[in-house]
């Protein structure tokens, strides 16, 4: 049989050409992001205390009068900071107050007349949407990466030096992350931020995943605590996880058709107390079903603190109770 090598250039040429308008749409969203985004994202220089050691990071402008959002484990233990921005401006901050089970903080600096980045919604992202993240990695400021939306609502383990964060109700994303992102803007293609970058790849997680901390009605709700100078109260269990689908027999038993599996527990942690292992699946907590990590992370709020819970859980495909007494993560302020 012959080869019509024309035919064949033609079909490749067709081909070629959608895909060159493919990449031309999605090029223009992501430089329109970037261009609309990179003046209100800061990069963060900071020196360790006692003048040792150097590191940087990224932050994003929440407020025309000097307000960023960053992420806490960037600031943590910080002292001769700076803030640069993208006009070549830059100024000393203070840490306004830090919550580390969300990892964001809120800092300071003089300067006035700042662009604020505009926050989206994150509980409104779609698995395989195009984000854009956009920070200062290895200390390279106005750096910008594009990838999409890879999972949503898990609890996540992450490493701070020898400490593991848990990190609740995250983004997961393959847009490429580098030390010193961390504190900068996840935006989707209509440029609203709605994530913080995380950047620090933790002991459960592989490389080429970004993780990003949500912009939603809870993280609104503590930075508007953290503005104030106030300190967010929270309950936490000490677990990290993610929803799942339960199976039929399973569903009966449990009268819930989804709940969040556990994948790891923290030493020492509540849900250590309570008896919770790898592998439990947790589907109510005092008779409020709990479908996703998202739903955990609103039913532990202040009042939860210190307050004797049933949680239900599906253990081998057994339903079992525990009861577990949510603690305080207390968070920090300085100014």
């Amino acid at each position: 049989m012959g080869i019509d090598v024309d035919d064949l250039g033609a079909d490749r040429t067709d081909d070629h050409a959608d895909e060159d308008a493919a990449l031309d749409a999605y090029s223009r969203i992501v430089s329109r992001t970037a261009e609309s985004l990179l003046p209100s994202v800061a990069s963060l220089r900071l020196r360790g205390r006692g003048g040792r050691g150097e590191g940087a990071g990224s932050a994003v402008v929440l407020t025309p009068d000097g307000y960023l959002l960053t992420s806490a484990h960037v600031v943590s233990g910080a002292e001769g900071d700076t803030a640069a921005l993208a006009d070549g401006r830059e100024a000393p901050f203070v840490v306004i107050g830090t919550d580390p089970l969300a990892d964001l903080a809120v800092v300071r600096t003089e300067l006035r007349d700042l662009p604020a980045a505009p926050l989206g919604d994150a509980d409104r992202l779609r698995v395989g949407q195009l984000v854009v993240a956009i920070g200062s990695p290895l200390g390279f400021s106005g750096s910008v990466s594009a990838g999409v939306v890879s999972a949503l609502g898990r609890s996540l383990p992450t490493r701070d030096g020898t400490t593991v964060r848990f990190i609740d109700n995250v983004i997961q994303t393959d847009a490429a992350l580098h030390p010193g992102n961390s504190g900068g803007a996840l935006a989707t293609g209509s440029g609203r931020v709605v994530g913080v970058n995380t950047a620090v790849v933790g002991p459960m997680i592989g490389q080429g995943l970004g993780l990003a901390v949500p912009i939603n009605g809870v993280t609104r709700r503590i930075v508007g605590t953290l503005l104030r100078g106030e300190r967010v109260r929270r309950a936490h269990l000490g677990i990290a996880g993610g929803s799942r689908p339960l199976p039929p027999r399973v569903a009966d038993r449990v009268a819930s058709t989804q709940g969040v599996e556990v994948s790891a527990v923290e030493q020492g942690s509540p849900a250590a107390r309570a008896g919770l292992r790898p592998g439990d699946v947790i589907v109510s907590l005092d008779g409020a079903a709990i479908p996703d990590v998202g739903t955990l992370q609103r039913l532990l709020g202040e009042d939860a603190i210190g307050r004797p819970a049933a949680l239900r859980i599906a253990r081998d495909g057994v339903p079992r109770t525990l009861t577990v007494v949510p603690a305080e993560l207390r968070s920090t302020r300085r100014r």
